[in-house]
């Protein structure tokens, strides 16, 4: 029941989105070891004032958080 959510920025193509959906699963059932119908994907696109909230929220805020970028949201700007 793995579930992948992909927040970006607006500006990519669906196949852009398609093709990174389509590398996550791969690897994360080559990391974890379930089958790949078993993994969903959603891709979410924000401006970069949208992105300010959600990188409090998903990012700065979030317990669970295992991988921290190296970029200040507010440089997006």
């Amino acid at each position: 029941m793995p579930h992948i959510s992909i927040k970006m920025l607006e500006g990519r193509t669906d196949e852009q989105k398609k093709n990174a959906a389509e590398a996550l699963k791969k690897a994360l059932c080559e990391a974890i070891g379930c089958g790949e119908k078993h993994v969903s994907v959603s891709v979410s696109d924000f401006t970069a004032e949208e992105w300010q909230e959600q990188y409090r929220i998903e990012i700065a805020e979030n317990p669970d958080i295992v991988i921290t970028p190296d970029y200040k949201p507010e440089d997006l700007l």
